[in-house]
């Protein structure tokens, strides 16, 4: 993609002053990467600012004991929450990344990030809308670790995926809510014998779309 046309997938900046966007497509530039990649891990120094343009990486944090819980997910037209709490806060990463689908982002180095922040209020309003933003989506998220019981936690978790054959196994649904394999598979095989679905080898298909619903909107 060329530098002149990635900026319309965010055309809040093509209002940016014009020496702050001269100095942002001098300086971003574009890398690409494949599914598996580990964009960053826990621990490691940010060094600048994530425009997502193609494909979709998850972002998660590990437990001591090698549990992991997803945050949220990174899609085409997106930032990255903590690569912004980081630059902001000149602190390192308190969670990790990998990619799940082939992405391509634009890259605004650290010291060009800071230097927009100052020079350009198009770009501070920018960057701080789409963190108070990803905030609040954190916020449900610990909204619903805190408050929801796990299944129905779980029937969210089925119908995000938007489809009602779902390819994805036990472990990776665990790894979304933050439980064990074992935890995951015994409310699946409850939901199972309810008719609500039914499960293969690696395969989960939804029977009753309207009762996971009600299960997913309960508060107890």
């Amino acid at each position: 993609m060329q530098s002149l046309s990635w900026m319309s997938l965010f055309p809040e900046l093509e209002a940016l002053e014009e020496p702050c966007k001269k100095l942002l497509l001098q300086y971003a530039r574009i890398v690409e990467a494949p599914v598996g990649t580990i964009g960053y891990q826990e621990g490691d120094h940010c060094g600048g600012y994530v425009l997502r343009l193609k494909g979709r990486s998850r972002v998660y944090k590990m437990s001591a004991s090698g549990r992991e819980i997803l945050l949220y997910r990174v899609g085409a037209g997106e930032t990255c929450v903590i690569t912004t709490t980081c630059l902001l806060g000149n602190s390192q990463y308190p969670a990790s990344t990998i990619v799940e689908e082939a992405i391509e982002d634009v890259i605004v180095p650290d010291a060009i990030f800071q230097r927009l922040m100052i020079d350009s209020p198009v770009f501070r309003q920018y960057v701080m809308q789409n963190y108070g933003a990803l905030i609040s989506d954190l916020i449900v998220l610990l909204d619903e670790v805190a408050f929801q019981t796990l299944d129905a936690r779980l029937a969210k978790c089925l119908l995000d995926i938007g489809n009602n054959n779902i390819q994805r196994t036990h472990q990776q649904i665990a790894d979304e809510l933050g439980t064990a394999r074992e935890v995951i598979s015994r409310q699946l095989k409850r939901l199972e014998q309810k008719g609500w679905l039914s499960m293969g080898r690696g395969v989960i298909e939804i029977q009753q779309r309207g009762e996971l619903l009600k299960l997913a909107n309960s508060s107890q």
